[in-house]
C-alpha cells in the first residue's frame, strides 16, 4: 500500500496551510482526512465547500446524516462512518436513526426509508435511475431539488470516501469509540 502523508498546518504543502489551520478553528483539532487530502489543497477546498453547501440545502437534519450515512455504509467507509456518528450526535439526530443506518436496519419511518432507498439508487446504478424510484421518491414527498440535492451529498461523500479508500486513513481518536465494521 501506498504511504499517504497525515500533513498538519506545520507541514502542509503550499497552498494547504491556511485550509488547515481553519480546520482546526471549525472542529478543534485537524481531522486526518483533512490532513491527507491537504496533499492536493484543491480537493480540501471543494471537499469543504461541499460539505458546505450540502449542511445548507433544503434537507434537514436527518435527511443529511441519512444521505451521508447511506453512501458511508453502502461504500464501506471504515472512517467516514464513525465520523459522521459523532456529527450526527452532535447535530442531535435521533440515535434509533444513527444505529439503523450502521447496521442497515429499517429507519423509523418511511420518508426517511425512501430517502435512503432513493440515495442507494444513485450509488448502486450511476445516477441511472429508473423513473419507478424516482417516483417513489416524489410519492415520499421529496422534490425534484431533493433530487440533485442527494447528488450534491454523493459528489462530497466520493471524496472523502474513495481518499479514505486509497490512503487506509487511521480514525482519529475522537472517532475510536464509534468505530464500525460493516456487517
Amino acid at each position: 500500500m501506498v504511504d499517504f502523508t497525515i500533513y498538519s498546518e506545520t507541514n502542509a504543502p503550499k497552498g494547504s496551510e491556511a485550509l488547515l489551520l481553519d480546520s482546526k478553528k471549525r472542529n478543534g483539532m485537524i481531522a486526518n482526512l483533512h490532513g491527507i487530502m491537504a496533499e492536493a489543497p484543491e480537493l480540501l477546498v471543494a471537499y469543504r465547500q461541499l460539505n458546505d453547501l450540502f449542511i445548507a440545502s433544503s434537507l434537514d437534519k436527518d435527511e443529511i446524516t441519512v444521505v451521508w450515512q447511506t453512501i458511508n455504509v453502502e461504500n464501506n467507509c471504515h472512517y467516514c462512518v464513525p465520523a459522521h456518528t459523532l456529527i450526527a450526535k452532535g447535530m442531535k439526530v435521533d440515535d434509533a436513526i444513527i444505529d439503523a443506518l450502521r447496521n442497515e436496519t429499517s429507519l423509523p419511518n418511511a420518508r426517511l426509508e425512501a430517502l435512503r432507498d432513493f440515495t442507494l439508487s444513485i450509488v448502486r446504478d450511476r445516477g441511472q435511475v429508473d423513473d419507478a424510484k424516482v417516483q417513489a421518491f416524489l410519492d415520499a414527498g421529496f422534490t425534484k431539488r431533493n433530487i440533485f440535492e442527494v447528488i450534491l451529498g454523493y459528489s462530497q461523500k466520493i471524496m472523502s470516501n474513495y481518499t479514505n479508500h486509497l490512503a487506509d486513513t487511521p480514525l482519529d481518536s475522537v472517532f475510536e469509540k464509534f468505530a464500525w465494521e460493516k456487517a
